[in-house]
This record gives C-alpha cells, sequence and structure tokens, in this order.
C-alpha cells in the first residue's frame, strides 16, 4: 500500500467510522473493500444498503459509501 494509499484509507475512516476497510488482490474482484461493523436492519436493507462494499479504487469506493450513507441517513427517520 502506498503512502497516499493509507492517507487516504484514514481520510476514510474518520468521514466514515462505521466501517472496517481492507484491500485484496484477488483476481476478478474489487480490490478495496468496507465492511461495515453493525448488521443492517430489514428496511435499511430494503432501502438499499449494504453490509459489504467493493470498489476497484479508493475514490470509486469513498463515492459509494457518500450515496450508501445517505441511504442510513433517510432510513432512520
Amino acid at each position: 500500500m502506498t503512502e497516499y494509499e493509507r492517507r487516504f484509507i484514514g481520510l476514510l475512516v474518520s468521514t466514515h467510522p462505521a466501517w472496517q476497510y481492507e484491500q485484496r488482490h484477488l483476481p476478478g474482484l474489487p480490490r478495496w473493500w468496507a465492511i461495515h461493523y453493525e448488521p443492517l436492519r430489514p428496511d435499511q436493507r430494503r432501502a438499499g444498503a449494504r453490509d459489504v462494499l467493493g470498489r476497484t479504487t479508493l475514490h470509486r469506493l469513498a463515492r459509494t459509501l457518500a450515496r450508501h450513507d445517505e441511504i442510513l441517513h433517510r432510513s432512520r427517520y
């Protein structure tokens, strides 16, 4: 992992602390993963929330996490 990637992960941890972040090198699968710490409620799942998000780049993962947080925020009310 590069220094840039380490700093980017640090930013993700501070912005989206409810997730654990992993890097995997498996052929045909996304490289960067976010795993939600707490189980999701059925209404959150129906709204489109997921426990695990995988993307090919950290920038794509960050955008996905931002959209995902919107889903979780809307399902709280």
